[in-house]
C-alpha cells in the first residue's frame, strides 16, 4: 500500500496563501497571540482537516530546542508526585512544551542511567524530584550546564534552583498540635536521612519538643514506604510503651502505621493518635481518617515548571530558593491520650 506522503508547512502556508511563518506562530500557543483570531481559527482548522504536524524534529535542529522537559521521579507509586507532575504540566502546555516523565527509584546508577537516556532525547532541561544530599546526577547538570530544577526536595547548598514545603514547620505543626491535645510522649518516624525532606522533618521535630521540654522518641524509616513505617511503627511499639502518640514521615509511613496498630489491638486514636504528612488523596478515607500536614503540591510543580523555563529563556533570577507553607488538616487520628480524656468524667464523679 502506497504511504500517505507528509503534509509540509509550507504546503500548509501555499495551500492557505499565508507565509510559513504565520503557520508556525498560529501552531505555538506562545506565539499564537501575535497573530489575529480569524488567521489562527482558520490556519488551526485547516491543519485539522487536513493533519498536518508541525516536524518537531527539523524545528528543534533549527532552534536547538525540542519543547520537551525530562521530569524525573523517585517513586511514581507515591500519591504525593501526581498532583505535582500536574502542576508542571499544566505550565508546560500552556508555555508550549511537554514533559518526559521517567520513574527512576532510589538507585544512583538507575537514576544516572535514566537522566542520561533524557538528555540524549535533547530535553531543553529537568526537573527532579530524586535529589538527596551529594546527589551526582545533580553534579553532572551542573558540570555540563543542563537548565535544572529540584521539587519537594532540596540539595540543601543553594547550588540550584529548588521548590519545597517547609518542612521543618511542618512537623512542628504536627507537634504543637499533639501536645494541645495533652500528649506528653510522641514518638517521630523519621525519613531517610540522605533526603532534605527526611532531615528537615527530623530537625522540626526535635525543635519542638525540645521548646516544650520534651523527651524525644525517635526511629528511622528505611523509606518512604507503608512496609517502612510497618517495620519502624513496630519498633516504637516493642521500644517505647509509653508512648500515646506517634507523628509519622509521610502518610504512606502512616499507613504502615495502621496495619501495626490494627494487628497489635492498639486503637487509634484511643491508645495511639497519629499524625502523617502530605495529606495524600484519599487520607479522609482512611479508618479513622488521617490527621495529616497537607503540602500544596500543585503549587510546587508548577512552581518548579516556571522555574525551569526562566532558565532556558535566559531570565536572570539568580538562584531561587521558593519554600511553601504546610498547613495541618485534623481528622480522626488524633484525640487526647485516655488519661486526659478520662480526667474530665473522674472529676465528675467524684462531685
Amino acid at each position: 500500500m502506497q504511504q500517505r506522503k507528509r503534509l509540509t508547512l509550507a504546503n500548509l502556508a501555499s495551500q492557505l496563501n499565508v507565509h510559513s511563518s504565520t503557520i508556525s506562530r498560529a501552531m505555538n500557543p506562545k506565539t499564537r497571540h501575535l497573530i489575529s483570531d480569524e488567521v489562527v481559527e482558520r490556519i488551526l482548522k485547516a491543519a485539522a482537516g487536513l493533519d498536518f504536524q508541525p516536524n518537531r524534529i527539523a524545528s528543534s535542529l533549527r532552534t536547538r530546542r525540542s519543547h520537551t522537559i525530562g521530569v524525573v521521579l523517585p517513586d511514581i507509586t507515591n500519591p504525593l508526585f501526581p498532583p505535582i507532575l500536574l502542576g508542571i504540566e499544566k505550565v508546560l502546555t500552556d508555555n508550549g512544551y511537554v514533559a518526559l516523565v521517567a520513574n527512576a527509584g532510589s538507585d544512583g546508577v538507575h537514576q544516572r542511567f535514566v537522566v542520561d537516556q533524557m538528555l540524549a532525547r535533547q530535553v531543553d532541561g529537568l526537573i527532579l524530584a530524586t535529589v538527596t544530599r551529594g546527589d551526582p546526577v545533580l553534579a553532572l547538570c551542573l558540570t555540563d550546564g543542563i537548565p535544572v530544577v529540584a521539587v519537594n526536595r532540596t540539595e540543601a547548598q543553594g547550588k540550584v534552583p529548588d521548590v519545597v514545603c517547609d518542612d521543618s514547620i511542618g512537623m512542628r505543626l504536627a507537634v504543637d498540635h499533639l501536645i494541645d491535645l495533652g500528649h506528653r510522649h510522641i514518638a517521630h518516624i523519621t525519613g531517610p536521612q540522605k533526603l532534605s525532606t527526611g532531615r528537615l522533618r527530623k530537625q522540626g521535630f526535635i525543635a519542638a519538643m525540645k521548646h516544650h521540654g520534651l523527651k524525644t522518641y525517635m526511629v528511622q524509616a528505611d523509606a518512604y514506604t507503608r512496609e517502612g513505617g510497618q517495620s519502624a511503627c513496630a519498633a516504637i511499639l516493642q521500644q517505647f510503651p509509653e508512648v500515646t502518640a506517634i507523628a509519622a514521615g509521610n502518610d504512606l509511613i502512616a499507613l504502615g502505621c495502621y496495619d501495626v496498630l490494627r494487628a497489635a489491638k492498639r486503637v487509634c486514636p484511643e491508645d495511639i493518635s497519629l499524625v502523617g504528612y502530605n495529606d495524600m488523596p484519599l487520607a479522609d478515607m482512611l479508618a479513622p481518617a488521617l490527621t495529616t500536614i497537607r503540602v500544596p503540591r500543585h503549587e510546587m510543580g508548577a512552581n518548579a515548571a516556571r522555574l525551569l523555563l526562566d532558565q532556558i529563556h535566559g531570565v536572570k533570577n539568580g538562584t531561587i530558593h521558593i519554600v511553601l507553607a504546610p498547613e495541618l488538616v485534623v481528622r480522626g487520628s488524633t484525640a487526647p491520650p485516655r488519661q486526659v480524656a478520662e480526667a474530665p468524667a473522674k472529676q465528675l464523679r467524684r462531685r
